[in-house]
């Protein structure tokens, strides 16, 4: 693959910025390298008015592509290796349950999502995911030959397209994930496989570390969580994965793509069943901070394939970026519009200001709420 995107000649705190991706994801994690992904879309563009609440579909991947394109080129700017495709929700089931769109079919909105995340990871040498999520049909007990037969007209639409890897990501039942990664497979490129699931497993029970076994088994050659919890929760569960895979004798690639809000009541429903959700989550949104640590703990746990989800605004993957900086040896565009532990402020006129130019500050402050009649933790409907 190459790229028409070039490098910039400037440096930032002594580390070159931007790295031209030229190999697929295999080759890249085979080597040890970190994989920066990118971040939310959904919740990102129903907060800019592009995506609405409720079944959350991608529409507007055809109704308003420039939103989606301007998303795709943040996360790119912030350091992101991958771009996922604009698909999530994105099976004729779906569309028809939500009732959104009655004259865009999934066909048309993949084949618009899929030029676009093509049109700017080639801006930035970055790789594309075409992505697949769980499906209404599963939930009402439709049979797997069924559920299959959706993933396989998905998987259709990516073929005709430029896709360098499948990521099947956000399933509940790791069953369906599996049916979901065995028709992936036949597409002939990796295959990356997430659930959005606790340490106490999927919606069945099935304990994380078996459910990596047999996403691993159906052909998944990356597998780990994404969404539905904080990042630390999902750290922990990945580990749980890693953990039933090397009992298992069996080896894949680990990653994770957690939620941009703390959840600490780490339920299994996760904060599709908190009070705030969708529309009061933001005293619950994580800073950079916050995201440095995350960073430096899934680096610690193995785990090399390193992203976001919902919540998870350029500005944190930035700060994956710059946490795994030395590990990557470059910084990514965005960095030369912030300094690293907030080195800036040391030229700040206000001294109260400037005493906050470093990393002790703000890797050890605890941030108000500034809601003094609220809660710390809410009781879940799940």
């Amino acid at each position: 693959m190459q790229s028409n995107y070039q490098p910039l000649q400037s440096s930032v705190h002594g580390l070159n910025i931007l790295c031209v991706c030229l190999e697929g994801i295999l080759e890249r994690l085979d080597a040890g390298e970190v994989v920066v992904g990118d971040g939310g879309y959904v919740m990102q563009l129903e907060r800019r008015g592009y995506v609405k609440a409720g079944h959350w579909t991608p529409e507007a991947a055809v109704e308003h592509p420039e939103a989606v394109r301007q998303l795709h080129r943040e996360f790119l700017r912030a350091g992101a290796d991958v771009i996922q495709t604009f698909t999530f929700y994105c099976s004729e089931d779906k569309l028809e349950l939500s009732g959104n769109v009655t004259d865009i079919s999934g066909a048309q909105i993949n084949d618009a999502a899929c030029d676009m995340a093509r049109e700017v990871a080639d801006e930035g040498g970055a790789l594309v995911a075409g992505g697949v999520s769980q499906t209404p049909l599963y939930a009402n007990k439709g049979s797997e030959s069924d559920v299959k037969a959706i993933f396989k007209k998905q998987l259709d639409d990516f073929l005709k397209k430029d896709i360098d890897f499948f990521m099947v990501e956000y399933f509940e039942y790791v069953e369906e994930a599996v049916w979901g990664v065995e028709v992936m497979k036949t597409g002939g490129k990796p295959v990356g496989a997430t659930l959005c699931i606790s340490p106490d497993g999927d919606r069945s029970g099935v304990p994380p570390g078996e459910c990596a076994v047999r996403l691993v088994k159906a052909g998944a050659d990356i597998v780990g969580i994404n969404c539905h919890l904080d990042p630390l929760t999902c750290v922990r569960t990945v580990k749980l994965m890693k953990e039933g895979l090397e009992k298992a004798g069996l080896k894949a690639h680990l990653m994770v793509q957690p939620l941009g809000f703390h959840t600490p009541e780490c339920n299994i429903g996760g904060y599709v069943s908190l009070p705030e959700f969708p529309f009061a989550l933001e005293t619950r949104i994580i800073t950079r901070w916050d995201v440095h640590k995350y960073a430096r703990e899934a680096y610690n746990a193995g785990i090399r394939y390193i992203g976001g989800c919902c919540g998870f605004e350029p500005y944190h993957i930035r700060a994956i970026s710059e946490e795994l900086a030395e590990e990557r040896g470059f910084l990514p565009p965005a960095s030369t519009k912030h300094s690293l532990w907030a080195a800036t402020l040391e030229t700040h006129t206000k001294p109260w200001v400037k005493a906050r130019a470093g990393r002790q500050y703000w890797e050890n402050l605890l941030p108000a709420s500034g809601r003094p009649k609220c809660p710390s933790m809410a009781t879940p409907a799940d």
